[in-house]
């Protein structure tokens, strides 16, 4: 037998080895304190406290009538004048009927041309079927890799086809075994597609056609060569133009391209371009007003997410909104008033950068009205009539607020209801607290929460354990309210310091900020989160830094891990639960959005499999073998890497459990367990 097969089937071994070894027995004291910690939840969750409302809209969004909770059993009825502000009790024993659905106007369907040949799909070619019953193909040679699909789009003239012909990829299928499945005795194999990081993939390209000659319209290519997608296709009312958004494979190129039926001309409307890359997930919306001959798009090209209004016939683009904050999303398009609702965020310096708020804007950037003020993160509840809407909003350090707002001018007309958490706080349970500090830079702010124990006592010294998630595709230290933050509470009730904080790399911030996992997923953060944890402990005599753990599932995973690569000098311990370990065996999109294409080495420096011999202190690895997220598979090659290298760790694979097995009741008691074993317990004062 070769050496390296030799070699292999060792670390097959020792791996097995490591799954099927009895787990060691619970240290002292954990048991009660698991059963404390777990508990805790149950507790606060059957507390009754005000911080949810029931609204039901009367008379078309003039009369408010909501009900809110007032005791186990008991509630009352509120109804609120929603012209006046003016509030009053109603019978408790019920709400009465209305609507919460608010009216949009619906457009107007396009006027159908006059009849033509229809074309059909035939063996992967075109074949148009003329009025007289005859038949005339308009392609031919299509073979199964390379053929026209039922995606075709008849201009509102009737003249005018565009069709897209598909190139296939690969298609590559992953396998898994689902070791107990429930109706079976024996073992199944579940096979799924799943296109991973340089694949080939499936590629779809317009093709125009003249429906009075029957003939193709030769397109010059040179502008949509390499789609990774092709979508958002629009006929402009008088059938001139046809409309597509490009998204380039690498991610760094991105176009609003109009195709023009007189000469069959490309041209690019929008040209979108980045040195590190587009977020065409999260940062390229688009919306299209054919009636004006403009366009609303997104872009981050001043270095914010902000809207812009673009001329389709000259490419002319003006601001909609501007400044160094973000816009969010938008929540609706109004083309009757020509306004905009959009959620946005750092707007307001003396708030958190993460916080959600609400405006309103004209398509030609004017009338910006701001429609939620409170310090927190918002959401909003529509009248039928569109005339008012309930804002409810709340911070992780204060409960819920509901205010009745008039859309006009974002004016307050009354307070509805606000959250009452004494009972929380009388049972014991600690308030999350916010810490900004610092990053890397020295400069730019990194914000995050800290969880104490309710059991807590500023005399102690008490093991410090990071909630990690550092995906660059949003932000994630929660904002809002809520009485329990899961494992984070059940970990910090065992007698930890839990703490999260977003680094650089992640969403919701600038775009330097965002650019920093370019090509780098590896970095994760951590050295904005580092100072961060080190900032709060200067003024923290209880945060223990000599007993710091991490944790965390699916890209927190690969991050948690990564601690114990990277920054072993400061993180002892880490539980990795599903981690994308390796990039290259994760799913295609979300990797190559951050990673780039083609691959180069940038992906074996980011590799936890290529770099787990650098790998320092405890390590548990969770996986679940029916994950179709992150495929198995990355978990295994990682803990192989490991075996190789010689480094002791554990691995917990979970029988029929899929992605986020940590998180499964089991699992997560092992992987407390595996902190409070590692880190101990507070240090008596």
């Amino acid at each position: 037998m070769k050496r390296s097969a030799m070699r292999l089937l060792l670390a097959i071994a020792a791996v097995v080895a490591a799954v099927t070894r009895p787990a060691a027995e619970p240290p002292a004291g954990f048991d009660a304190a698991w059963h404390r910690a777990t508990s805790h939840d149950t507790r606060v969750s059957g507390l009754v406290f005000r911080h949810s409302i029931e609204p039901r809209w009367i008379d078309d969004g003039a009369v408010l009538v909501y009900r809110v909770r007032t005791g186990a059993y008991a509630h009352e009825v509120v109804r609120v004048d929603c012209r006046s502000g003016e509030k009053r009790l109603l019978d408790p024993d019920g709400v009465p009927s209305g609507s919460d659905e608010r009216r949009r106007p619906r457009a107007p369907e396009p006027a159908a041309g006059p009849p033509r040949a229809e074309v059909i799909l035939r063996d992967g070619d075109l074949v148009a079927q003329l009025p007289d019953g005859t038949e005339k193909p308009l392609t031919s040679g299509a073979t199964k890799d390379f053929h026209f699909t039922d995606e075709r789009f008849v201009s509102p003239d009737g003249r005018w086809l565009v069709a897209l012909k598909l190139r296939e990829g690969e298609h590559r299928t992953v396998a898994i075994v689902e070791s107990t499945p429930k109706d079976q005795q024996q073992p199944r194999l579940i096979e799924f597609r799943y296109d991973k990081p340089g694949d080939r993939i499936d590629e779809r390209f317009p093709h125009l056609f003249d429906l009075d000659s029957l003939a193709e319209v030769p397109l010059d290519e040179s502008l949509f060569a390499t789609p990774w997608e092709i979508s958002d296709f629009l006929w402009l009312p008088d059938s001139s133009s046809f409309l597509f958004r490009y998204n380039e494979r690498g991610h760094q190129s991105m176009r609003i391209l109009k195709l023009d039926t007189a000469n069959g001309r490309v041209s690019a409307v929008v040209d979108e371009r980045s040195n590190t890359f587009i977020d065409w997930v999260n940062r390229a919306w688009l919306h299209y007003l054919p009636a004006d001959g403009k366009l609303l798009w997104s872009s981050e090209r001043s270095g914010w997410h902000q809207l812009y209004a673009v001329d389709i016939a000259t490419g002319d683009t003006t601001p909609i909104t501007t400044g160094e904050w973000v816009v969010r999303s938008v929540a609706e398009v109004d083309e009757e008033s020509r306004s905009l609702v959009i959620r946005l965020s750092g707007r307001d310096p003396t708030q958190s950068p993460y916080h959600v708020h609400f405006a309103r804007v004209n398509f030609d950037g004017g009338g910006f009205t701001m429609l939620t003020e409170g310090d927190g993160t918002h959401e909003l509840t529509w009248a039928p009539d569109g005339r008012t809407y309930i804002d409810r909003w709340s911070r992780v350090d204060l409960p819920p607020r509901h205010e009745l707002r008039r859309v006009e001018d974002g004016a307050k007309l009354c307070d509805l209801e606000v959250a009452d958490d004494s009972g929380l706080v009388a049972s014991g349970w600690p308030q999350p607290e916010r810490f900004v500090a610092k990053g890397r830079d020295g400069v730019t702010d990194i914000h995050g929460i800290i969880l104490r124990p309710s059991t807590f006592d500023p005399a102690r010294r008490y093991p410090v354990i990071e909630n990690v998630y550092g995906g660059p595709q949003d932000s994630h230290v929660p904002v809002a309210w809520r009485p329990s933050f899961g494992s984070m509470s059940q970990l910090a009730e065992l007698g930890f310091v839990v703490v999260q904080a977003d680094g650089m790399g992640t969403a919701n911030r600038s775009k330097t900020f965002h650019d920093v996992c370019h090509k780098n997923l590896g970095d994760a953060g951590f050295p904005d989160r580092i100072a961060w944890i080190r900032a709060a402990a200067a003024t923290r005599s209880w945060m223990d830094l000599s007993r710091v753990g991490i944790y965390g599932g699916s890209a927190g995973g690969q991050n948690a891990m990564r601690a114990l690569i990277a920054h072993h000098d400061f993180y002892s311990v880490a539980v990795a639960d599903c981690g994308c370990h390796d990039n290259r065996m994760d799913k295609i999109w979300w990797n190559e959005q951050w990673m780039g294409w083609p691959l180069d080495a940038s992906w074996d420096e980011a590799s936890n499999s290529v770099q787990a011999h650098r790998l320092r202190g405890k390590l548990l690895l969770v996986v679940g073998e029916l994950d179709q997220n992150v495929d198995p598979a990355s978990t295994m090659r990682v803990a192989a890497a490991l075996v190789k290298a010689g480094k002791d760790f554990e691995l917990l694979v979970m029988p029929g459990t899929g992605h986020g097995a940590a998180e499964t009741p089991y699992a997560s008691r092992r992987r407390a367990e595996f902190l409070f074993r590692q880190l101990g317990s507070p240090t008596p004062p």
